[in-house]
């Protein structure tokens, strides 16, 4: 068998800390950018092009099966320029008014804030999403941190049309991306600090099996 070795390349660089990759069909790459604030759209030939400004911390982003692109924003950072010239976000950005999850319409550019509170519960900052078979979808909220203190965060299901949203997991330490299995039946979901990745059995749509103690989450 003949292996073909790909050899990588530079499409466009200059991005402000780029997140969430969402390929198109005609081969060009949405990506949002954190540090910028934006939606991005960046075609084959580099050129870059900017679909939305969504402020605060945008950070994943998923098509919807109704043709909108889906954005978890943070809620935004603040950043450190390290002596080497690396800039990395740090803590709550000052102003930080909470996080959401945007809708964008990739035509027109209108962003839409569906969910900013799960009931009671503010979302803190939205991770990665991933949609279902079902139409609904999954994100992380990875919380935040500031001064001495650290949010611990959350796994959400929640409705593309606004309607509907609430806590699949919990308690769950800085959970960041989010995938389901080729056939919807498991979800993953990842923890930064703690490097690992945990899988929970789905039973219905936003429903999952519990593990019980000494899990700490259910996974």
């Amino acid at each position: 068998m003949k292996i073909t070795t790909l050899k990588p390349r530079i499409v466009t660089d200059g991005l402000l800390f780029p997140e969430g990759p969402v390929a198109l069909p005609d081969g060009s790459v949405l990506v949002v950018e954190i540090r910028g604030g934006r939606l991005v759209r960046v075609t084959m030939d580099g050129r870059r092009e900017v679909v939305a400004e969504l402020g605060g911390g945008p950070n994943g982003a998923a098509m919807g099966p109704d043709g909108f692109c889906y954005v978890c924003n943070n809620g935004g950072f603040n950043w450190i320029t390290a002596p080497d010239g690396h800039v990395r976000p740090h803590g709550r950005a000052t102003g930080y008014a909470g996080g959401g999850i945007q809708r964008v319409d990739l035509a027109t550019g209108k962003v839409q804030m569906l969910y900013t509170h799960c009931g009671a519960e503010a979302l803190k900052g939205p991770n990665d999403i991933v949609f279902d078979g079902r139409g609904g979808f999954y994100f992380t909220d990875h919380g935040k941190t500031y001064d001495r203190l650290m949010d611990r965060g959350a796994v959400y299901y929640a409705a593309v049309d606004g309607s509907a949203i609430h806590e699949v997991v919990f308690p769950m330490l800085t959970p960041n991306g989010v995938g389901l299995s080729p056939d919807g039946a498991i979800l993953y979901v990842s923890e930064t600090e703690t490097g690992r990745l945990w899988s929970f059995a789905v039973t219905a749509p936003g429903e999952v099996v519990k593990q019980p103690w000494p899990s700490p989450n259910g996974g």
